[in-house]
């Protein structure tokens, strides 16, 4: 049994849901978001909130049940109150900027990096040092965070790199002379 996918996902106010078949879709004040649940799993809008159970006693719809769930809450926070991930650069002349619809990332190679901000998410810079992405689709948001870290990720010996905010980095000692 999911303990999750037994909770049903209420839908605050200013949110709206359909359900139409196998297709949710959720709109809210920062925009509109769809999912289409897999035919394993039956989704209904009842008092308010969506309902996912399993069709079936499979392994493979017990796996979706709450996959579903979790996926329907995330598109009731995103378009209520969106994603936001926080990177750090750490390293002597490390830093980012944006500049229009790019990213411009200084991390120690010969040249800069050029990252093409993609569609739902915004990027800011707050501090050269400080990147933070946000968007309304958690898997966007996330995706576009970790192909940003994946530039430079952080070392072990200096922590030098990109990492996510409150990462912890675990640290090893140098040679020893």
């Amino acid at each position: 049994m999911s303990r999750i996918g037994k909770k049903p996902v209420t839908v605050p106010a200013g949110v709206t849901a359909n359900v139409t078949g196998q297709l949710v879709k959720v709109k809210g004040s920062k925009g509109e978001l769809s999912f289409e649940v897999p035919e394993e799993v039956s989704v209904a809008l009842e008092n308010g909130a969506i309902a996912v159970q399993p069709r079936f006693e499979t392994k493979r719809a017990r796996a979706l049940w709450g996959t579903s769930r979790a996926r329907i809450n995330n598109l009731v926070v995103g378009t209520s109150a969106g994603f936001e991930k926080k990177l750090e650069i750490n390293g002597v002349g490390y830093k980012a900027a944006v500049a229009g619809k790019v990213l411009k990332l200084s991390l120690g190679y010969s040249h800069d990096i050029d990252y093409d901000i993609p569609a739902g998410v915004t990027i800011t810079t707050p501090k050269p040092t400080e990147i933070v992405v946000a968007g309304i689709d958690k898997q966007v948001v996330g995706q576009t965070a970790a192909e940003i870290r994946e530039y430079r990720g952080p070392e072990p010996y200096k922590g030098k790199g990109v990492k996510y905010a409150g990462e912890f980095i675990f640290r090893k000692e140098g040679k020893k002379k």
